[in-house]
């Protein structure tokens, strides 16, 4: 009669929920349950294998388990005046989704090769820079380059200070090519403008006549942009025409790319904050008690509603007119200025409407606070070299389904 109840108990199928590597695992053993009430001792083994251990006193098999694959595992057990018998579950414990994903270097050889990630601070009149740029796991995975890019310069001697980030488009073969030179052109041409002392017609103009010539001013500044990436891809497609065989595109679409931008100066009245924007990557004014979408950003219900750089249309567009991409403010105050590619946008806000809610970037904060899964921290308090790698090490956070390129700027 034992000799058959034995042969039940083994031959019983139980099921024991799946795990995954390196998520925090728990399993209710129960006896009763499993027809298995009779059994007056039990032992597990393997299960310190894989990282996991049986808690007597809540009867659970858990812990976080450390190997993947089809694991069996042992119960060892007997019913009453029988010896020892072993009875084998099944134990699926799933990979962890990130070491799945491979870390390639992107050719160093090629004539538009770029850092692979790339983390900068500066001093910024009153105020502090810090920027990291980490290239996406897309990309990594399959050792290509980081598409996003950024630049920045601080006119000490006029007291203004640029920061310009871009993301260049995916599907675009040498976008980017068209994002650095988008950030470079932006910086290059405030130089010359602030060698020629240009500003002073913003800075003497009377207080409602600034937007207007700010606005002017900065449209010049992205006309030249557009000009240096389109006389590179016409260089670069006249000497390599192989390179672009694409019946449908213009050499320009090569390049395609997204471009924001933020010029300020601190005077007695504020902070004057100029700022661009075509593409989908946002720049936000972050107060104490009041949050500020500084740009209107270009981005579509279903996707595909990015415009960028690249796109002459955008200069005559009469659903999005130029002008409307230019913002001229003033602040007394601010805590924060962040400019961000999408790869930063999407996973922390998902839509742009969340930009302007004061809750969501609270959260944001406390997330670069170190209230997060990897426990990483960015304290605004420690020496600006600092500040600037825990952010580039707080931009390595897992995001499921967002691995793109990651670009955040921050001035405090």
């Amino acid at each position: 009669m034992k000799k058959s109840r034995i042969n039940d108990i083994i031959a019983a199928h139980i099921s024991i929920p799946n795990g995954s590597v390196n998520k925090p695992y728990q399993a209710v053993v129960d006896f009763e349950k499993w027809n298995m009430g009779d059994v007056i001792f039990s032992e597990w083994k393997g299960l310190a294998d894989i990282g996991l251990t049986y808690n007597s006193e809540r009867k659970t098999i858990e812990g976080n388990p450390t190997v993947s694959g089809d694991h069996k595992i042992q119960l060892h057990f007997c019913l009453e005046g029988e010896p020892i018998h072993v009875k084998i579950l099944n134990l699926i414990i799933n990979p962890d989704p990130r070491s799945l994903w491979k870390d390639l270097p992107s050719d160093v050889n090629d004539p538009y090769a770029k850092p692979d990630d790339a983390t900068a601070y500066a001093l910024m009149g009153d105020r502090k820079l810090v920027v990291s740029s980490k290239r996406g796991r897309s990309h990594k995975n399959a050792g290509t380059f980081r598409d996003d890019d950024f630049a920045f310069y601080n006119f000490d001697e006029k007291g203004w200070s640029l920061i310009a980030v871009a993301d260049g488009a995916g599907s675009s073969a040498f976008s980017r090519k068209g994002a650095e030179i988008a950030c470079n052109a932006t910086i290059e041409y405030f130089k010359q403008y602030f060698a020629e002392n240009k500003e002073k017609e913003i800075e003497d103009a009377a207080p409602d006549a600034i937007t207007a010539i700010a606005k002017k001013h900065m449209y010049q500044a992205v006309k030249y942009v557009y000009g240096q990436i389109k006389e590179e891809a016409e260089q670069h497609a006249a000497a390599n025409p192989a390179l672009f065989n694409h019946k449908n595109k213009t050499v320009l679409e090569y390049y395609h790319t997204t471009l924001i931008f933020a010029l300020l100066k601190r005077f007695d009245f504020g902070y004057l904050m100029m700022t661009f924007g075509v593409g989908d990557c946002p720049i936000v004014l972050l107060k104490e008690d009041e949050v500020k979408l500084l740009n209107r950003l270009d981005v579509g219900e279903f996707g595909g509603g990015t415009r960028f750089l690249t796109q002459a249309a955008i200069f005559h567009s009469k659903e999005i007119p130029m002008e409307s991409r230019f913002n001229v403010s003033i602040e007394q105050d601010f805590s924060y200025l962040f400019l961000m590619t999408d790869g930063i946008y999407d996973p922390k806000f998902e839509v742009e409407n969340n930009l302007q809610h004061l809750a969501h970037w609270k959260d944001f904060m406390e997330d670069l606070h170190g209230n997060n899964e990897a426990k990483a921290e960015v304290d605004f308090s420690q020496p600006l070299n600092e500040v600037a790698q825990s952010l580039s090490g707080w931009m390595d956070f897992w995001s499921p389904g967002n691995h793109d390129d990651r670009t955040l700027a921050i001035i405090y």
